[in-house]
Parts: C-alpha cells; sequence; structure tokens
C-alpha cells in the first residue's frame, strides 16, 4: 500500500467541467483545482447537444497541467459525469455524431410511446427508475422510433464519462452507476434488462460490458502519455454517475443519515445494501441506482437550481446581471411564503424564460404572479426546501426507518439560505459539506482500486478529516 499518492479527477457537470489534483497522505486528502472550464449545449439543426470534442479538448489540456503539477507522478485518473446521456462509436471506433443532451425535446412524448410497448408498472418492476423523460430509454427508443441512421451505424455505446475514459484508454465499458441512470438495467441484478430491450426492440449488441465501481478499465494511451510527458498512468472507473461520487464523499459517522447532492439538480436518498422495489417506492416514485460497494442509491431526482440559473439567465438577456450572492441578498429580503411551485412541473425541464414559467404556473395554480427578481428567487428555494421535506417524509414512510441527519453536499450549499430553508423545512440537522464531493469521491474511489484505502467506511473517516462543515439546525418557525 503507497503512503503518499496523487490521484487526478475529472469532474464533469452540466454547467462547467473541472479536473482536481489530490493527495491522499497519512490519512487526509489534500485537493487542488487545476483547471475549470464551461460546458453547456450547443443547438445544431434545432437540437441540442454536447460539444465532445471540445469538451475532451480541455480535459485533455488540464490533465497535462495536473501531470506537470505531479511531476508525472500520478497513480490514477478517473472521470465522472452526469448520467443518461451517451455517445455512439462506428465500427472503427470513431464517434459518429456530438452526442445529445438530455433536455433535448427528441424525447417529447417517448414515455408514453414506451407504455404503449410495456406498460408502466412493468418497466419499474424492471428497472426500479424513476420516470423521466431524460433517461436514456427514452432517448433511444426516440431514435428507434425515427428510424435512426446514426443508431443502425452504431456499434457500441458508450456513457459520457466512460466515452472520455474511452478516448484516454481505448476500452469501452459501461459503469455500472453510470449504466444504472438509464433504465435499461434490472437493478436487482445489476445487468442489462433484456425484456425491458426486446419489448422496446432496443439494440443489446451495442451495449458495452458492465464493470463495478474501482475497476481499472486500462492505461493511458501511449500516445496522450507523450502528449502528457508521462509514463502510463492507471485509467479507473470510479463511480463514474457524478452522484454516486459525491454520495461516497458523505462525511456520515453515524446512522440514519440521508444526502441531498446539491447543484443543478437535487439528488435526495438514502444508501440502502439492495433495490427498493414495491409498491409504495412506484407510488411516490423513486429510484434505484448504483453505488460504491454494491450500495443502492435510493433517491428521488428533483429539478434543483436549474431553476434559479435558468432566471439568471433570462435576467442576463434581459440586461439585468447579477451574482447569485446578489440574488440570495434579494430573496433574504422578498416576502416569506408569496407563492410555491412544483420544482419537477415538466414545463421548467427545457432551457427558456424560467421567470415567466414560473408565473405561468403562479397563475395556473391561482397564486400571485411576480415581476420581482428575489420574490421569483425565494418562490424557488421556499419550494425546494418543501419538496425536500416530502421526499424525506416518503423515504421514512417506504422504509419505516427515521431519518435524523441530512448531509447536503456539492455546490448548491453554497446558498447558505437553501440549507436554513432545508433545515427549517425538513426538522432534521442539517450538516453542509463538502462542496467538491464529486471531486473527492471520484478519488477516493481511486485509491480503493489501487489499495491505499481498504473500504468505503474508511474513505469516509478521511473526509470527516479532511474538511469543514457547517451544521444548520432547524428553527421553531419551520417552513
Amino acid at each position: 500500500m503507497q503512503d503518499k499518492a496523487r490521484y487526478i479527477a475529472v469532474d464533469l457537470g452540466a454547467e462547467s467541467g473541472r479536473v482536481m489534483l489530490a493527495t491522499i497522505e497519512a490519512g487526509g486528502l489534500s485537493l487542488e483545482e487545476i483547471s475549470r472550464f464551461g460546458n453547456g449545449p450547443t443547438e445544431i439543426n434545432s437540437s441540442l447537444r454536447w460539444n465532445f470534442q471540445k469538451l475532451f479538448s480541455n480535459i485533455k489540456e488540464a490533465i497535462a497541467k495536473a501531470v506537470k503539477q505531479a511531476d508525472g507522478e500520478i497513480s490514477g485518473i478517473g472521470v465522472d459525469s452526469w448520467g443518461v446521456d451517451f455517445g455512439l462509436l462506428d465500427e472503427n471506433g470513431e464517434l459518429i455524431e456530438d452526442p445529445y443532451h438530455y433536455r433535448d425535446s427528441r424525447t417529447n412524448g417517448m414515455m408514453e410511446k414506451a407504455f404503449e410497448l410495456l406498460d408502466k408498472r412493468s418497466i419499474y418492476e424492471n428497472t426500479g427508475l424513476q420516470f423521466m423523460q431524460l433517461n436514456t430509454i427514452y432517448q433511444l427508443l426516440a431514435m428507434r422510433l425515427a428510424d435512426s441512421q446514426v443508431l443502425k451505424k452504431a456499434k457500441k455505446l458508450v456513457f459520457m464519462a466512460d466515452l472520455v475514459t474511452y478516448f484516454l484508454s481505448g476500452k469501452a465499458v459501461a459503469e455500472y452507476s453510470l449504466a444504472s441512470t438509464s433504465q435499461l438495467m434490472d437493478m436487482r441484478t445489476g445487468a442489462w434488462s433484456k425484456e425491458i430491450f426486446d419489448k422496446l426492440a432496443l439494440p443489446t449488441d451495442i451495449m458495452p460490458d458492465v464493470v463495478k465501481p474501482a475497476t481499472v478499465v486500462g492505461v493511458l494511451k501511449p500516445q496522450l502519455c507523450s502528449e502528457f510527458g508521462c509514463g502510463p498512468i492507471d485509467i479507473i472507473a470510479v463511480g463514474s454517475h457524478d452522484t454516486a461520487c459525491a454520495v461516497v464523499a458523505v462525511p456520515a459517522q453515524q446512522e440514519n443519515w440521508a444526502y441531498l447532492s446539491s447543484g443543478t439538480w437535487s439528488l435526495l436518498g438514502i444508501e440502502t445494501p439492495k433495490a427498493i422495489i414495491n409498491d409504495k417506492s412506484f407510488k411516490y416514485p423513486f429510484t434505484n441506482e448504483g453505488g460504491a460497494e454494491n450500495t443502492i442509491r435510493f433517491l428521488k431526482n428533483i429539478m434543483g437550481l436549474w431553476l434559479l440559473q435558468e432566471c439568471r439567465r433570462q435576467w442576463q438577456r434581459d440586461g439585468v446581471e447579477l451574482s447569485y450572492d446578489e440574488i440570495t441578498a434579494l430573496a433574504e429580503k422578498a416576502e416569506p411564503f408569496f407563492g410555491i411551485i412544483d420544482p419537477d412541473y415538466n414545463d421548467f425541464l427545457a432551457p427558456g424564460d424560467m421567470p415567466a414559467r414560473i408565473n405561468e404556473y403562479l397563475k395556473k395554480t391561482g397564486q400571485p404572479t411576480t415581476d420581482d427578481k428575489g420574490q421569483i428567487a425565494r418562490v424557488i428555494l421556499e419550494s425546494l426546501a418543501i419538496k425536500y421535506r416530502s421526499v424525506i417524509e416518503a423515504i421514512e414512510d417506504i422504509t419505516g426507518q427515521g431519518i435524523d441527519v441530512l448531509h447536503i453536499i456539492g455546490g448548491g450549499i453554497q446558498n447558505k439560505m437553501l440549507c436554513r430553508f432545508a433545515a427549517d423545512s425538513t426538522g432534521k440537522k442539517v450538516i453542509a459539506g463538502p462542496i467538491e464531493a464529486t471531486a473527492i469521491g471520484n478519488v477516493m474511489i481511486q485509491a480503493i482500486a489501487k489499495g491505499q484505502i481498504q473500504s468505503l467506511a474508511d474513505a469516509r473517516k478521511i473526509v470527516a478529516n479532511s474538511i469543514e462543515t457547517t451544521t444548520y439546525l432547524p428553527q421553531e418557525s419551520k417552513i
């Protein structure tokens, strides 16, 4: 076992990517940001895509800097990303086209089409996944129903983080946690669901072999070693879904805790030893996704700070430049409980004029509307907090187990108002931190793969010893 090791974490989000250089030594962790770059959809012929060439170029440039910073002494490179999206490779192993963005409109109406082929309950029994039109199953069905020539040409489907891993190592795999977001996997077995593929007439031959988190997939391609000025480096399949990595970094040292990975999306759930697929989990509905050490992330996907991000973008288009701190300060001054929205309302999914859509929802539900930016921001934050409460109550109902502590991780903890509202609404003790949970979890899984850390429990002890957290206690005047 190494006393000291350095790792590169490539952490890709729907708004930005970052590459971090981490050092694990003497039971402690240090993290250095090497590069941060923008990421987002590109409109091509009326469809939303990811510019993969640009993304991979930014990643390579950042890895080269990290390698130089570490004098070439790198024990591993791991990549994580958002779920559901994928690239398609041809017979020569080349990317056929830029991957679609999960907010692209091609999946409109696809859930209903799927239910005509296999009823909703059967799909849930097979996959245990929450129904969202952005899931891979509906993206693939949209291509099949459109008689896509690209799909016919494809020899391999590779999810986003694994696509980066492929271009770094030459090995195409489907990492378990990332594959589990697709609604194509039987979460009781961890294998692709034959019934799903058969009933929806989707191609199974393009699906890669599934590998578990902490698998060394291969080594850095020789030409990239030459480009970066380094020797061979292990390329490791971490919890390649960003939330799987983030949950590894929860500094939990007690039982009966839940996590909230807060960012563009809010992912709220618990860690369980096996999938929970029953009448109650279907009713709410909840999702079962893969985690580290054969765990299941039993959670609910909530729209999250996307609502605020889109409002800010619209205000920028209107010529008003506001930082998130300034928006939150305005929200602090706004009227409490002016209005409540459902953050998961379908019209909020696509990019666009979010303030107008929120006002349309308020009007439709008999509530007052507003042009006040602080008021709109407060409506969003209070509505998210109320949603968190309903999700935690549902978890407690499904499992019969109370939750004592809510760990909030990720960039969303920088919004202290939302953390405070979460504590007040749920009535739970909230522990916020770390911010860079995804990158930290990425590194911890690499260290497990290399034998430097022995277990998930050891990883969480290191995180707890290495980062500062902030505690929020619920106030009597709860939301």
